[in-house]
């Protein structure tokens, strides 16, 4: 194959996957004004469903809006050897691989979270506040970008670094050494992402004693799960919306409570979401998850190992000179259509996983407070209650607002 027809094939997929992802959008738009199933009928009163509407159209106008200058942009790039003028400045400063593709994706990434802030700060100070969703400050909205940036090139380059070395030290064969370190590494983040990473941006605050603490301590009692550890992160100084999530496992599990999740609604509730949370740690799902991630990492990075060498993919690029991270840009948009897949099948297992944690709560706790927090939530949040099955399918990591309440129903 020549790099012409491989450059071809690159523009060709990004193009198709935007068309793709535009049309289901578009399908979805289609049903913002769909009449809302009887099972939903009081999520929202007539004032509130008119605003989660306007809510959901405007995202969507704004996200066509986004997306269409982020292709133009990344096309331009392409076609205009973008790649090929920052591998340059590059190897301007170094001889070095290492520090080539540490300046090399340290341009693109910084360029690319410049370009796109501007974006950022409409939809969080603009859309979102519109609809008083945002409680962030501007100070707080560009010290959070800060932090992200210095996370990202310490980690994210400690980790590219290390995967370099791999490749110069043992050739093709970098991808076993790869996989074995991205396995450590993610069981590492799964332990102490809360207590490490998460502190950066977030207070964390063990639960106090009191009513809902009790109600907590008694159902993990009553189900034999030791649970010690519950803390409340104070995400209202960013959004409205709430959330919990579970964290860790063994001796580092933790359940999080978003301050915002214990004000809008009643204790039974908070229970019935932990319950939840708390069965997809019984069923293993965080360790599912984990296991069918690290065989997708160790597949891609497999079929990297195949095609890294090959000066086709620098060459797509106007890059006359082989090198680790210009493959890794042109297999990573060749690699496309198989992510999607994979993202596909991973979804379709996630919503699963949701529905056997939603019947763990409904068997351990209570369905009715269960059904009723899932309905507070989606209405805070101006949920979309009728979404497309060709979004849902795509996109959706969680079963519909509608499927579980009829789960949990039935």
């Amino acid at each position: 194959m020549t790099p012409q027809t491989l450059f071809i094939i690159i523009i060709t997929i990004l193009i198709i996957d935007f068309i793709i992802d535009k049309y289901i959008d578009y399908l979805n738009a289609k049903h913002f004004n769909d009449k809302i199933p009887t099972e939903l009928s009081d999520v929202y009163n007539e004032e509130e469903y008119y605003k989660s509407q306007a809510y959901k159209k405007e995202n969507y106008k704004f996200s066509l809006i986004t997306s269409t200058f982020s292709l133009l942009l990344t096309l331009a790039f392409f076609i205009f050897k973008g790649f090929a003028w920052i591998d340059k400045i590059a190897r301007d400063f170094s001889d070095n691989e290492i520090i080539i593709s540490l300046i090399f994706f340290g341009i693109i990434m910084i360029g690319s979270d410049v370009i796109s802030t501007p974006l950022s700060y409409y939809q969080n100070f603009v859309i979102e506040e519109k609809y008083g969703f945002n409680k962030s400050t501007k100070k707080l909205f560009f010290t959070d970008k800060l932090k992200g940036w210095f996370l990202t090139i310490m980690i994210g380059g400690g980790v590219l670094a290390l995967i370099v070395w791999f490749y110069q030290q043992t050739g093709n064969y970098f991808w076993i050494y790869t996989w074995i370190f991205i396995g450590v590494f993610s069981i590492f983040m799964t332990l102490f992402y809360s207590s490490l990473i998460v502190p950066l941006f977030n207070k964390q605050t063990p639960l106090e004693k009191g009513e809902l603490k009790s109600a907590i301590e008694n159902f993990a009692k009553k189900v034999g799960f030791n649970l010690d550890k519950i803390f409340v992160i104070d995400g209202s100084k960013r959004s409205t919306k709430a959330n919990a999530y579970f964290s860790g496992f063994g001796a580092k599990k933790r359940i999080v409570l978003y301050d915002t999740l214990i004000n809008d609604l009643e204790t039974d509730e908070i229970v019935a979401v932990l319950a939840h949370e708390v069965g997809h740690y019984q069923k293993k799902h965080v360790f599912i998850n984990m296991i069918i991630s690290l065989l997708l990492t160790g597949v891609t990075l497999y079929v990297l190992s195949l095609f890294i060498n090959n000066p086709v993919l620098s060459k797509a690029l106007s890059v006359s000179q082989p090198s680790f991270h210009i493959g890794l840009i042109a297999f990573g948009v060749l690699y496309n259509p198989i992510s999607e897949i994979t993202g596909i099948l991973m979804n379709y297992l996630s919503r699963k996983f949701e529905h056997q944690a939603d019947n763990y709560a409904k068997e351990k706790f209570n369905a009715k407070a269960l059904i009723s927090s899932l309905k507070k939530l989606s209405k805070n949040s101006l949920s979309n209650l009728t979404p497309h099955k060709a979004n849902v399918f795509v996109h959706y990591s969680h079963p519909t607002l509608l499927q579980r309440v009829n789960n949990l129903i039935n």
